[in-house]
């Protein structure tokens, strides 16, 4: 896919974090060629987390040899607003940047600056960041990122708890088309992502080493298809029961 769809559906965005650096080019190619909607590309500017991954020149080049799928930039640096025009630049669809990183004064300027710069606006929250923090936020975004772990580094285990979260998201914006969910999952861990709401799936380990990964794709896509759809129907079902009563 090149852009968010305008229905709730399961989407696989592989993280490359831990694929060969040096082949990333073919690396992506392959999980695409897998099925994967989409890729999750991991910014880190050493400060946000300890640890120093790709920048835009990087994803630049990488655009340049895949014209036609959405990027997905998750920002983990301490100043999200300094590279918006760099990453749009780089061929960037959507910005998912970090609520700790922002303050209630400059994350609404963050907000219309990615817009303005054409992207698609996803907010993410850590582990120890309250959902509530962001409620007021949610109509002004496109995607809320829950992370699972906390963010700096690939293979770590995933958090089962952070599904409340998503649930909560689920009951009290059901407006909110795109909620997606990094770190630790797996074909063990995608049930509760699919039970809880999630449909935007990051996968990174679990992937990069499987030596399946186009049916570990599908697989993962149905469960989170069948949950939304089973999801859908029982809204349905209860509209119905209040209008006739």
């Amino acid at each position: 896919m090149d852009s968010l769809p305008n229905q709730l559906k399961g989407l696989i965005g592989p993280s490359i974090l831990n694929a060969d650096l040096s082949m990333l080019a073919d690396e992506s190619r392959r999980l695409l060629d897998s099925g994967a909607d989409y890729l999750h590309l991991d910014v880190m500017d050493g400060h946000f987390v300890p640890n120093l991954t790709i920048g835009h020149p990087v994803i630049k080049c990488l655009r340049n040899n895949i014209p036609k799928v959405y990027f997905d930039a998750h920002m983990m640096v301490s100043e999200p607003e300094r590279w918006i025009n760099d990453m749009a630049g780089a061929g960037v669809n959507q910005y998912t940047f970090h609520k700790e990183a922002t303050t209630s004064e400059n994350i609404h300027d963050i907000i219309r600056k990615i817009k303005e710069a054409d992207m698609k606006v996803g907010l993410g929250i850590k582990p120890g960041t309250p959902v509530h923090d962001i409620g007021d936020l949610i109509n002004d975004i496109d995607v809320v990122l829950i992370m699972t772990v906390e963010p700096g580094f690939g293979g770590q285990k995933f958090m089962s708890g952070m599904m409340d979260k998503v649930r909560w998201l689920r009951k009290h914006y059901p407006q909110l088309l795109h909620i997606e969910i990094d770190g630790g999952i797996n074909l063990a861990t995608i049930y509760d992502c699919a039970h809880a709401g999630a449909n935007m799936i990051v996968s990174g380990s679990a992937l990069i080493q499987s030596k399946q990964a186009n049916k570990d794709i599908e697989q993962m896509r149905q469960i989170i298809d069948e949950n939304l759809r089973n999801k859908k129907l029982n809204i349905q079902l209860s509209n119905d029961q209040h209008c006739s009563h």
